[in-house]
């Protein structure tokens, strides 16, 4: 464990060390927080009870979206350009022959990316919005903890979601398909867009049923206290289960690439 954790340290410093990125990230994080802040609130003026929220949960919504969005990874840039890039250059050759497991590596790696991206990238959006907007903010502690929690969570499903897209470069020698494929669906079916609750019928339950869900509606939904009691526990479990099929779909996968390492070029 203490190897892990160094790895998550690692990751945390790496990050770090992106100053003028960061900066970048933050500034882009609020200009477009401001702009699904405004379509929101036009949104909303015309439906004020929409997906169950009220004004200022849809624009708390909407700045959690920025807050979370490289901390959860909605778009990718996770860990699956750099683990593409290894098993094309066949550098994976010498991560595999390190005496500890690769998914686990990788995992620790991205928690402490997740970290530095929260703390870096999410605090700054949210405060913005805080001050420009009504935001309806948890008044208890103990929100923000199970919110947290909630996040490690989502942090896990999408790392999970991104490991299995960087092991198709075994097969595909080239992760861009499969990672642009994987951004649009999870920025749709996340609620990055709009939030699933308001989506009718079966399309909506299929969508809150989705792994996607787990990234960012679930979170939110906590934050807005929308799942409280066992309505909590149900929303970890939902993250929880997730998290544990796509990590196992990932072992399965993985066990299967190392029989059959192919590197582009020899």
């Amino acid at each position: 464990m203490r190897l892990y954790a160094s790895v998550a340290a690692g990751g945390f410093r790496r990050y770090s060390t992106y100053r003028v990125a960061t900066a970048a990230g933050v500034f882009t994080n609020t200009v477009f927080g401001f702009i699904l802040a405004y379509t929101y609130q036009a949104l909303w003026d015309e439906r004020p009870s929409l997906g169950g929220y009220d004004l200022s949960q849809a624009l708390t919504y909407a700045w959690l979206g920025q807050a979370l969005l490289a901390a959860v990874g909605l778009m990718g840039g996770t860990i699956e350009e750099e683990l593409v890039e290894r098993v094309k250059n066949g550098d994976i050759a010498i991560d595999l022959c390190r005496p500890v497991d690769l998914q686990l590596w990788w995992m620790a790696a991205n928690y402490g990316r997740a970290a530095f991206q929260l703390l870096g990238r999410g605090v700054v959006p949210m405060a913005v919005g805080a001050l420009a907007f009504d935001l309806a903010l948890p008044k208890s502690p103990l929100t923000w903890a199970a919110f947290l929690v909630s996040v490690v969570l989502a942090v896990t499903v999408s790392f999970a979601l991104w490991y299995l897209v960087g092991l198709s470069a075994f097969w595909l020698m080239d992760g861009t398909g499969t990672a642009q494929l994987a951004w649009i669906l999870g920025l749709f079916f996340s609620g990055m867009m709009l939030p699933l609750n308001v989506f009718p019928g079966a399309f909506g339950e299929v969508a809150r049923a989705l792994p996607w869900s787990s990234m960012l509606q679930v979170p939110a939904d906590v934050f807005l206290e929308q799942a409280t009691g066992w309505g909590l526990l149900r929303a970890y479990a939902f993250q929880a289960g997730w998290a544990l099929a796509l990590l196992l779909a990932g072992r399965v996968l993985q066990a299967a690439a190392t029989r059959r390492v192919v590197v582009q070029g020899g």
